[in-house]
């Protein structure tokens, strides 16, 4: 039955109660204590019911209850405190005030998913939760920084399991009006609309604002009227749902779709940075954008886009780096395509790995490498590997200067420290590790807590995970549960053994199992009578991933057979509620992914930051922040082939468990305080918390990124652009001529043989033809040699113009001997511009040749 009207009927909020309205629609109140216990205050009942969404909570809660509260004094005067806070969040100076100067106007983050909260289900896991922990940061920093998403109607899916522990999901779908989000309308009151051009019709979007403090998060939603067609109406409908078609329409419309948003809205972004590759193909609709404002060609255009644009890649694994069959794309792009002057074959050129080479295949990881000036994986591990992953894109260059650097991930501080902690942290540090997370002086403070008052605090968190495990499974089976099931529930877990949470996603890189590869051996750590352990593992596998969801029902089936279901918990449906229980909970969190496919990790950083001691393999963010005192690591980060390192590693982390991690854990003292665990929970958080801040990491990215593409940006710009323009013409001149570029001779002097702290001198004649000597850089490159009779590391050392031989160019350089051994040099030259980033950024160079 269809409606003849539709209309809102909205809460009738008491006059003192109206701030709340203001507070409930901004996720500002989702990383402020007082805030959430407001909210919960209310109703606890229905508090849990909406899932922790106060627009929900108010929308249902009872005017008998309201019109209670609003002649509660103290209850008023907690909400006028609050909301009296979050007006002074909003207004107040940050660190962004005092640098401005360097820092662009306008930041564009976009990413196919953000976390913000568990009431608002945008996310899958890790790369949504770190997109919403980005935008945390960006408002606390005061960074003119705003998202770029899609509104999915059904978000992701809710696990639940069978009786076998096999996983099923379920869709759940969601009432936009009943969540803090604002529809973006006209001056008449009409839905701002964009559209994109699919085989099947145009796909008509509306545009929604999410406040996250400072931060606007603009989501775009394809459930409009206006799509009469279903399949286009449905775009937006599961976040990694449906056919390859599917996220084709997907990715477009958050590329395409996104950059035309922000125009209908006014916003002309100064730099934009992908996060992943879903939505890269936003660079076409930058691109064209910038062709129509300053009447400039595609190529033109591109250069402009490319140097105002920052890349981050989250991936090791191959299958992660998202690739769609040029022919399934070639529907919904080549009119567009060749709609701004760019041939279809230049196009697919732009995502192929190994250019002039046949591929039917387009890597959008590729496609935002090329199109962007600052590059980076997510550790400094996952930068070396995604160097070699991906140096055939910069063929001539070697792996360690491929221009892709590591800028490691960090976690929200005010989102992810358990309240008593923080009280703690308050005592003994003062509140600037509220207001400066990043800052390593303030953590040094860690080491003067009472380890009393940390002990005390982290027990308290501990039954909180117990009791809380227990509500939770009791949750999703009451109706399907024997009195035997029930007495086991009561019966799981103890609030004073040493627990160790495992949760993260179901993917077999991740080895869930290896844990358990020796149940045996397990069973008797677990029940030691006198040292006992206890796990809680949570974690989704993607509806597709078949041996995900295997492994999972695996798990299941070791634990029941070894009848150690009181010991081993599951908790399904894992998110961002499951996930600040386990971090503030545990006292070990596990990780045991297969190096070195982890590109991060953050949920690891999320429980340092709340003390509790990580046990990984050197994969990750692990790989940077373990010191030999602050946690443990599983091996050394040696890598082998898979079985001998499943073997080895699960007898290391036995081997942990069994003779370090649980005798220190159960040493106390007469009052039952653990001090040897103690001091390794301060140095951990002393040594943690600051370096994997998501402060610390967007102070990265406004840095490295944001300032040098906004610089970057202002010399195109000039004179309408004519720095893109002289770009090109240099690029042309140099693609054109280049073949003509040789290196006629060369000659190294020095003794032989040399020694440590003395210098080498080569001088090399290089024909250039017409080109210019200032149009190149001559270099020197120097540096040991290695087994495969490479230079690596290499040192490179600019040469000098000195003078000419029969037309050619003369050039010189020296460079000192810093270490023995063997050692080798050669010569290289590269094309030189002041707009490159980097030599690498030309995609060519010439060598010398042995003789």
């Amino acid at each position: 039955m269809r409606p003849i009207s539709t209309f809102v009927v909205a809460p009738s909020i008491p006059e003192p109660l109206t701030p709340l309205v203001e507070l409930s629609r901004n996720f500002w109140w989702c990383w402020d204590n007082e805030a959430t216990r407001l909210w919960s205050h209310i109703s606890p009942t229905l508090w849990e019911q909406t899932h922790h969404n106060p627009v929900a909570l108010l929308q249902t809660v009872s005017a008998e209850r309201l019109t209670e509260l609003a002649t509660d004094a103290d209850f008023i005067q907690r909400c006028t405190a609050v909301v009296s806070r979050f007006r002074d969040y909003m207004t107040s100076e940050t660190w962004f005030t005092d640098h401005t100067q360097e820092l662009p106007p306008c930041i564009a983050y976009f990413c196919a998913e953000f976390g913000l909260h568990e009431s608002f289900q945008m996310y899958s896991g890790g790369l949504g939760v770190l997109a919403g922990d980005h935008l945390k940061s960006a408002s606390d920093l005061g960074l003119p920084l705003l998202g770029i998403g899609l509104l999915y109607q059904e978000g992701y899916f809710r696990q639940y399991l069978t009786e076998s522990g096999w996983q099923n999901e379920h869709y759940a779908e969601m009432d936009f009006r009943s969540l803090p989000i604002q529809r973006m309308n006209n001056h008449d009151g009409s839905p701002v609309t964009i559209s994109v051009d699919f085989p099947t019709g145009t796909c008509h979007a509306y545009i929604w604002r999410a406040m996250v403090g400072r931060v606007p998060l603009y989501l775009l939603d394809t459930n409009v009227p206006a799509n009469t067609d279903p399949i286009l109406r449905d775009v937006t409908d599961r976040l990694y749902g449906g056919s390859v078609d599917t996220r084709i329409m997907q990715e477009l419309m958050l590329g395409i779709g996104g950059m035309r948003a922000l125009k209908a809205l006014g916003i002309q972004p100064d730099v934009c940075h992908i996060n992943e590759g879903h939505a890269a193909f936003f660079l076409l609709e930058r691109t064209h954008q910038f062709m129509e404002r300053f009447s400039m060609t595609f190529q033109e255009a591109w250069n402009l886009t490319r140097s105002s644009t920052a890349f981050t890649t989250h991936t090791p694994v191959p299958a992660g780096n998202e690739v769609f069959p040029i022919a399934e794309l070639e529907p919904y792009l080549r009119r567009t395509v060749e709609g701004i002057g760019l041939a279809w074959s230049d196009f697919t050129a732009l995502g192929a790995s190994i250019e002039d080479q046949p591929t039917h295949e387009f890597s959008m990881t590729v496609f935002g490498l090329k199109g962007s000036t600052f590059r980076n994986g997510v550790s400094a591990l996952h930068g070396q590997v995604a160097r070699q992953m991906w140096k055939s894109v910069w063929k001539d260059f070697p792996v360690d200067e491929v221009p892709i650097g590591g800028i490691v991930n960090g976690v929200h501080t005010p989102t992810w420290v358990a309240p008593e902690l923080g009280h703690v942290y308050d005592a003994a540090m003062g509140t600037d590790w509220r207001t400066r997370p990043w800052d390593a002086e303030v953590w040094k403070g860690a080491y003067m807590i009472p380890d009393e008052s940390l002990w005390r605090a982290h027990e308290m968190r501990r039954h909180r995970l117990v009791h809380g495990a227990r509500r939770h499974v009791m949750q999703k089976h009451h109706a399907a549960l024997s009195e035997r099931q029930s007495d086991i529930i009561d019966e799981m877990l103890r609030p004073d053994v040493l627990t160790v949470g495992f949760a993260r996603r179901f993917a077999t890189y991740k080895r869930a199992d290896l844990l358990m590869s020796n149940m045996e051996r397990l069973a008797s750590i677990a029940t030691h009578a006198g040292r006992p352990l206890q796990f809680i593992l949570a974690g989704k596998a993607h509806p597709k991933d078949l041996m995900g969801k295997e492994l999972i029902q695996e798990v299941h089936r070791r634990v029941r057979a070894h009848g150690l279901e009181r010991s081993f918990v599951f908790l399904e449906d894992y998110d961002m509620d499951i996930a600040r229980l386990l971090v503030r909970g545990c006292d070990i969190w596990l990780n045991t992914p297969r190096r070195p496919y982890e590109a991060s990790g953050t949920s690891g950083m999320k429980a340092a930051i709340n003390g509790v001691l990580h046990c990984s393999v050197l994969d990750g963010w692990w790989a940077e922040g373990y010191d030999g005192h602050n946690g443990w690591a599983i091996g050394r980060g040696e890598e082998a082939n898979e079985h001998e390192q499943d073997v080895s590693d699960a007898a290391a982390l036995y081997d942990l468990l069994e003779f370090e991690i649980a005798p220190m854990f159960y040493d106390r003292d007469a009052a039952g305080v653990p001090h040897r665990w103690i001091e390794r929970m301060k140095h951990n958080i002393a040594t943690n918390a600051w370096r994997f801040s998501s402060h610390r990491m967007v102070g990265d990215y406004a840095r490295q990124a944001y300032a040098a593409l906004y610089a970057g940006q202002q010399a195109m710009l000039r004179d309408n652009a004519q720095g893109a323009r002289e770009l090109l013409r240099f690029e042309q001149q140099i693609a054109r001529l280049w073949p003509s570029v040789r290196i006629v001779s060369y000659n190294v002097k020095g003794h032989h043989p040399v020694h440590v702290g003395e210098r080498l001198t080569a001088a090399v004649r290089v024909h250039l033809g017409d080109i210019s000597p200032d149009q190149v850089r001559v270099e020197l490159v120097h540096g040991p040699i290695d087994s495969r009779n490479e230079i690596r590391p290499q040192s490179t050392v600019h040469m000098n113009l000195v003078g000419q031989e029969d037309g050619d160019p003369i050039f010189e350089g020296t460079s000192t001997c810093l270490t023995s051994g063997i050692q080798g040099c050669t010569v290289r030259i590269v094309p030189h511009n002041e707009a490159y980033a980097t030599p690498a950024e030309a995609r060519r160079a010439t060598y010398a040749h042995p003789t």
